[in-house]
């Protein structure tokens, strides 16, 4: 039998010009077809901007320290990485209104500034292979802004000054430091606040660079790597 020969009948109609591969209409069911990944950006966009609004409720109502804090941008920020800016501000935008449901207008503008805005930042800048350094000092100036908003809001809301609370704790600080290194005078009202905003933007920094690392983890195992960190922190970690 000659082996050249042998087609079922269903795959002879494939042999036919009317019928040839370029002529056959493309599937809706074919994963790559535009409908398909409307959807599933679609999809994804709903289920991670949840799940970001869920990682802010359960650290509210169960605070385990900064480990949940680690993981608020991360949801808008994969977004961003698979589906671009678009669905980003739009996941970023539906956390915010989940949160306004679940826990009123003021939790959600609290997480949309600076987490929401830092998470689509970060998606940005990683798609766009930006090093760590600039990414974790622009992400640091947006949550030290998000940060003095957040002193505002609740200065309005309770009715008192929280900005002359805070340098009033840190004054007793400052205070200590010039006793301990021997200077006899008092710190100035500059010289606090100065001290105020260095300490928000160092622990702002340290902040970015947890969320790097722990990107670094995670997003990789997901499919969506982020740029490879600088030496320094490669020589750190031992990472390769």
């Amino acid at each position: 039998m000659d082996d050249s020969n042998w087609v079922d009948e269903g795959d002879e109609l494939l042999n036919k010009p009317e019928l040839t591969p370029a002529k056959i209409p493309t599937s809706p069911l074919n994963p790559k077809s535009a409908k398909i990944q409307q959807t599933l950006a679609m999809v994804e966009t709903a289920f991670l901007a949840s799940a970001g609004s869920l990682i802010w409720l359960i650290n509210y109502y169960f605070p385990l320290g900064p480990l949940f804090r680690i993981f608020f941008p991360l949801p808008i920020a994969l977004l961003y990485l698979r589906w671009g800016n678009r669905a980003a501000w739009m996941g970023a935008l539906v956390s915010g209104l989940l949160l306004t449901v679940l826990m009123g207008p003021t939790r959600s503008i609290v997480f949309l500034m600076p987490y929401g805005f830092i998470g689509v930042q970060l998606g940005a800048f990683w798609r766009r292979n930006v090093p760590w350094e600039f990414s974790i000092i622009t992400g640091s100036l947006l949550s030290t802004f998000g940060l003095f908003f957040r002193f505002w809001l609740f200065s309005i809301l309770l009715g008192e000054d929280l900005w002359q609370y805070i340098t009033n704790q840190m004054a007793g600080f400052a205070e200590w430091i010039f006793l301990r290194v021997g200077i006899l005078a008092q710190p100035s009202s500059t010289f606090i606040q100065g001290l105020v905003i260095f300490t928000i933007f160092v622990n702002s920094l340290i902040y970015l660079l947890s969320v790097h690392l722990v990107a670094l983890l995670v997003l990789d195992k997901l499919g969506n790597p982020i740029p490879r960190p600088p030496k320094w922190v490669q020589i750190i970690l031992d990472y390769e």
